[in-house]
């Protein structure tokens, strides 16, 4: 089984950052891509940005210049910069993990508890 966890959330003002972390644990094999997304009341669950296994990375036209992703993957973790963050940002945000579990027969698709950023004004 895998387990990813989602930390690093919390309330900033208007242009502050904050970093979320999502660590994968479990019985894992490999992880290929892994993703960030959010979801704002009321709204649907959108793709924030994407990393590759080699680090290849693409992002929302909202979070570009804003936001980086990164990985780490001999930790099996992932990261989210978030820098000149704006009140829309204010989201749970969840890790996504396409993953191979030890002993397993396929990917599976796997997501995090998610974590709450909110921006104030």
């Amino acid at each position: 089984q895998v387990q990813l966890v989602e930390s690093g959330g919390g309330l900033v003002q208007a242009g502050g950052s904050l970093r979320l972390s999502c660590a994968a644990s479990g019985t894992i094999a490999r992880i290929d891509n892994m993703s960030w997304h959010r979801q704002a009341p009321g709204n649907q669950r959108e793709l924030v940005a994407t990393i590759t296994r080699g680090g290849e990375t693409n992002y929302a036209d909202s979070v570009k210049g804003r936001f980086t992703i990164s990985r780490d993957n001999a930790k099996n973790t992932m990261y989210l910069q978030m820098n000149s963050l704006e009140p829309e940002d204010t989201a749970v945000y969840y890790c996504n993990a396409a993953a191979w579990p030890t002993f397993g027969r396929r990917w599976y698709d796997y997501w995090g508890q998610g974590t709450q950023v909110t921006v104030s004004s």
